[in-house]
């Protein structure tokens, strides 16, 4: 095959592949609509307007355009701002001042995903503003050199606590459930609020592959991090609401019931049954289609018992919950 040859071929596997998953996606109306506790309990959002600014606890507030959420605080010395999502980085500055007329004095970076912290474009003419980050995520930024995202001006290593006015804020680590680089939970013991992003999203089944984890062994081990806390309100990043300790045991079960059920047919299942009867439609030669169909015979068997059990209880089983038996697919046939 010349180089012509090869490259069409390519593109052409490209385009079907593509299209094939465009037609194996459901029609939008299939979906099963979103609860009717979760709408109940969704910030509504004047669209108009762009964002919105809610109170959560004593001088601590969230900021949302009802897909991110942001946080800021108060102290009487100036503001700290927790992230500041690329969606809504234009309307920062302004919804703070609805609040209080305290300067913003400090950026606190959770991670380096640019949809959490990308809006902080929008912040470089604040004057003498610290920018704090993990020193992991900071080495990542410096690298990437990425206008969107600020280069921190300060960084630390392991747990940090700032004190600013009146009140004290933990950024501890909890290894990496998330990002690459590092996951930090921001915590105000005196206010009982805790912020951990991408982690979960109250009365949601997580995102897409368990929020993008890089680490489904890190993720498993998440909910009790965040249990071990003495929090009232708990702040996920994305989606309609705040959340309570009991929004995360609920996610938690969600998360063990696939694990485990991924695990149980997994282990009941004689792989080369189900290559064997695929060969006999295709034979032995393209081991990667047989094994696929292997894979994705454990995903639809488990996602089809997932949804089942989860489709009344939680948004959005019936979007990820196929999305999240192929990532513990792969945490328990390579990794468990």
């Amino acid at each position: 095959m010349n180089l012509s040859s090869f490259f069409h071929t390519a593109v052409l596997a490209i385009t079907l592949g593509f299209s094939a998953n465009i037609a194996q996606a459901k029609p939008l109306q299939d979906y099963v609509p979103v609860l009717d506790n979760v709408k109940a309990n969704a910030f509504q959002i004047d669209h108009k307007k762009g964002y919105r600014v809610k109170k959560v606890a004593t001088n601590v507030y969230i900021i949302t355009d009802g897909i991110w959420q942001s946080a800021f605080i108060t102290t009487g010395k100036g503001v700290i701002l927790l992230d500041a999502p690329q969606s809504f980085g234009q309307h920062i500055i302004k919804a703070v001042a609805e609040i209080t007329d305290e300067p913003i004095n400090m950026l606190i970076y959770s991670h380096s995903h640019v949809d959490h912290i990308g809006g902080s474009q929008q912040l470089k003419n604040i004057p003498n503003l610290k920018i704090l980050a993990s020193k992991p995520v900071a080495d990542f930024l410096v690298e990437k050199n990425d206008p969107r995202r600020l280069i921190p001006t300060q960084t630390y290593t392991g747990n940090y606590v700032v004190n600013m006015g009146s009140e004290t804020l933990r950024l501890d680590h909890h290894g990496n459930y998330h990002s690459t680089e590092s996951d930090v939970f921001f915590y105000l013991p005196k206010r009982k609020f805790l912020m951990v992003i991408d982690s979960l999203a109250p009365g949601y089944v997580p995102f897409r592959d368990f929020d993008l984890t890089h680490n489904f062994h890190e993720y498993l081990k998440m909910f009790d991090a965040i249990l071990a806390y003495d929090f009232d309100v708990f702040v996920g990043g994305h989606l309609t609401q705040i959340g309570t300790a009991e929004d995360v045991r609920i996610t938690q079960a969600y998360v063990k019931d696939v694990y485990q059920t991924v695990k149980r047919i997994h282990t009941q299942t004689n792989q080369f049954d189900i290559m064997g009867a695929a060969a006999k439609k295709i034979g032995w030669d393209n081991k990667f289609a047989l094994f696929n169909v292997f894979l994705e015979h454990i995903v639809d068997k488990s996602a089809k018992e997932i949804e089942a059990r989860w489709i009344d209880k939680l948004a959005g089983v019936d979007v990820w919950a196929k999305s999240h038996a192929r990532t513990a697919l792969i945490y328990v046939r390579w990794d468990d």
